[in-house]
């Protein structure tokens, strides 16, 4: 019996070898690196890491995560280059801007990289190379918002801009004007809080016309422009909505203080790339096309029941 038993585990040990010989990617042996323009204190980018970190530990593969530590380009060029250097099995990039990020996603592409973009670069991701884009249109969805905040009686309204020049977030901004269909000012600010609250203050001071804040992310200006609401004295009088989700503001959207929230579900944005690029590794297998992760409307009906997951950085 000890001696059939010790066949069957040399037999098991020499498929495992064969296996490794004729060039079967291994899943501990597939490494994917993501770079992203997702700036360290934003709470939004957390979110994307932790589906990139659950993706990896459910797909078994290895994981690495870079970003420039403000809103820069070369930065992120950078990164993505010395990525294409170490020849991962995949690479995962948000495009923000595809005339500073194209020649390096290009390279990765040339080089044999399986490229996928998730975030922003919907428009571009094909154009360059990339497999398929994972993330929401942002001008549809900034169109969704606008139309439901005029259905809502807005007439004048700032639309706050943590990181003009991010075509994404400047998309979103138009797509809101369009759908608004009133007044709509560009607000830009720095993704400071407390810059946010005090240019939002100021802004409510100068035009007591102004009835709608379209904020275009939930803790970097959502939170902090229902503060200068609140600071201006005129809280529910003015429909306050954001992009993207926080728990306090989804706190904000139950009690009413605020309109809603869009969520483009961020936390699939990191998932989902790392287990297709795992699986497009290990047996060649891709979705055909984009995938959208977004929008979703949360309103007052919705809010309750995705303010924990927030808390936990899924939502």
């Amino acid at each position: 019996m000890k001696s059939f038993l010790r066949k069957i585990v040399l037999g098991v040990a020499l498929v495992g070898a064969l296996g490794a010989a004729s060039g079967v990617a291994i899943a501990q042996d597939i490494n994917i690196i993501a770079v992203t323009h997702g700036q360290a204190n934003d709470p939004f980018w957390s979110v994307v890491k932790n589906g990139v970190s659950a993706g990896a530990k459910d797909a078994g593969v290895s994981i690495d995560y870079r970003a420039p530590e403000t809103f820069d380009m070369v930065a992120m060029s950078q990164l993505i280059d010395a990525a294409v250097n170490q020849k991962p099995a995949g690479l995962i990039v948000s495009i923000p801007d595809s005339s500073a990020l194209g020649p390096s996603i290009q390279k990765a592409v040339a080089a044999g990289i399986p490229v996928i973009s998730i975030n922003s670069g919907s428009d571009v991701s094909k154009s360059l190379g990339a497999l398929l884009h994972v993330g929401q249109d942002e001008y549809s969805a900034g169109k969704a918002a606008g139309e439901k905040l005029r259905e809502m009686g807005g007439k004048v309204a700032i639309c706050v801009n943590q990181e003009v020049g991010n075509v994404s977030l400047d998309q979103r901004c138009k797509g809101f004007s369009d759908g608004f269909a009133g007044t709509v000012t560009v607000l830009p600010v720095s993704n400071d809080p407390a810059d946010v609250r005090a240019k939002v203050k100021a802004a409510l001071s100068s035009n007591p016309d102004i009835d709608t804040v379209m904020a275009l992310g939930a803790s970097t200006a959502g939170e902090p422009s229902l503060a200068a609401v609140a600071d201006a004295g005129v809280t529910g009088k003015i429909n306050v909505a954001t992009f993207d989700l926080s728990a306090d503001f989804l706190k904000a959207v139950a009690s009413g203080e605020a309109a809603f929230a869009i969520d483009q579900q961020q936390f699939l944005q990191g998932y989902l790339p790392v287990v297709f690029l795992a699986n497009y590794a290990k047996y060649g297998l891709i979705p055909g096309g984009n995938v959208p992760s977004g929008p979703n409307l949360i309103t007052k009906e919705k809010a309750a029941q995705v303010v924990e997951l927030s808390a936990k950085g899924i939502r």
